[in-house]
């Protein structure tokens, strides 16, 4: 390839990355509203969500199913832990791992949370159809990429 054809590959409109990223970041930023009434980040909401729906997870595990490090979980779940919405215990099994579970009082915040996704999603220009397509291609690339 000559040096032109290499340094148009650099051009922001040949990147998939960038609208992926910009996207992202406008998607992300739509639920900052909904989220500062609850006094949660956007990291924190989906750590809820994940265990709003297992209760009782490793951090291990919601590393791995986030696609977060444990460097940036940890700080967050010792927030979460200090506000009362969650507790970190050992495994009885293991000891290396840590468990994290909800209290009560991250319980209840799902109920104060429940009508965020139908609030954002409608302000996400596509139709079902096309989100579909669109979760399931994000899915592939997340797949395809070796952590």
């Amino acid at each position: 390839m000559s040096d032109m054809g290499a340094y148009d590959m650099l051009k922001l409109e040949h990147q998939l990355c960038f609208p992926l990223y910009a996207a992202a970041r406008k998607v992300t930023a739509l639920y900052q509203p909904h989220l500062s009434k609850l006094g949660i980040t956007y990291t924190q909401y989906i750590v809820f969500m994940l265990l709003w729906e297992e209760n009782s997870l490793s951090v291990g595990e919601i590393c791995r199913r986030l696609y977060l490090d444990s460097g940036t979980l940890t700080p967050l779940l010792k927030k979460l832990e200090k506000e009362g919405y969650i507790y970190r215990q050992r495994s009885e099994n293991d000891e290396r791992v840590v468990m994290v579970s909800l209290t009560e009082k991250g319980m209840l915040l799902r109920e104060k949370a429940k009508d965020i996704p139908v609030a954002v999603g409608g302000c996400v220009p596509l139709t079902e159809d096309n989100a579909v397509m669109l979760y399931q291609l994000l899915y592939q690339i997340l797949g395809g990429i070796a952590t």
